[in-house]
């Protein structure tokens, strides 16, 4: 069975068909995946969803585009929301250069203060990084993020700083992109991440692979993501899904034999 560990699936995207997108997953051999909340409405959106489905976890945190919106009632918010027993991550959090929205200097304090609940929570980290990625790395070291880890979300970047994140007690996870024609980069960097370290992922309903680029993604298709990763690795798709199934767990820290909430 495969664990899609980034999903959206408390977008409105998926207001219509909800249940007919659960059971394609589940027709595709997706037997677990995290739903993650990035800001205010979309956090509210994550519990209703993990109490009524046991293999469906949680992940919160507020995302760095809109840092400069949070309010420390986010803060508590989010604060709160970290002890409930389906939520298994505080994230996605990080640091995004793209968008000119929130300043740097506001995403730091954003991205360290979060950092600390996540430690203090005893969770890991799922860690949005777009063209920030040299000051993504200090801060996690600086603020010593290694003592629980955490995963590299829709990983970009080469094999160099795979290594580093490594190093900081980081899984590495390719979704959609990596079965793109031009993902030339990401596909050299899967190929040298070792498979014990390596995830996988949608980010649905943004980034469908190939051949659904431009489409509505959804959790079914990460079965093509661990496509892809066999054919890089030389392995089958039963090995793929086995070992990245059982690095979520292990990253996520969940009992097999629990149920959440």
């Amino acid at each position: 069975m495969l664990f899609d560990t980034h999903t959206h699936i408390n977008d409105e995207s998926f207001d219509a068909d909800f249940s007919e997108v659960l059971a394609r997953a589940q027709q595709a051999e997706v037997g677990r995946m995290i739903v993650v909340g990035v800001d205010r409405p979309t956090i509210e959106r994550v519990f209703p969803i993990i109490d009524q489905h046991k293999f469906i976890y949680g992940a919160i945190g507020w995302n760095p585009e809109d840092a400069i919106d949070m309010t420390d009632a986010d803060f508590a918010m989010i604060k709160r929301g970290l002890t409930h027993p389906g939520i298994v991550a505080l994230g996605e959090i990080g640091l995004d250069y793209h968008w000119d929205k929130s300043p740097k200097s506001v995403q730091h304090d954003v991205f360290r203060r979060q950092i600390r609940l996540a430690k203090d929570a005893g969770l890991p980290l799922i860690i949005h990084s777009r063209e920030a990625t040299e000051d993504v790395a200090r801060i996690l070291s600086e603020e010593h993020a290694e003592t629980i880890g955490g995963v590299m979300h829709c990983y970009s970047d080469d094999w160099t700083w795979a290594e580093r994140f490594i190093d900081l007690n980081f899984y590495i996870s390719f979704g959609g992109p990596v079965t793109f024609k031009n993902a030339q980069l990401q596909r050299e960097t899967a190929t040298k991440v070792p498979i014990e370290r390596l995830l996988i992922e949608t980010d649905c309903p943004f980034l469908s692979p190939h051949p659904f680029r431009g489409k509505r993604n959804e959790p079914a298709r990460v079965r093509l993501v661990a496509e892809k990763i066999a054919e890089l690795k030389g392995l089958s798709l039963e090995e793929v899904a086995e070992q990245t199934t059982q690095n979520a767990l292990r990253c996520f820290r969940i009992d097999e034999s629990s149920e959440n909430g």
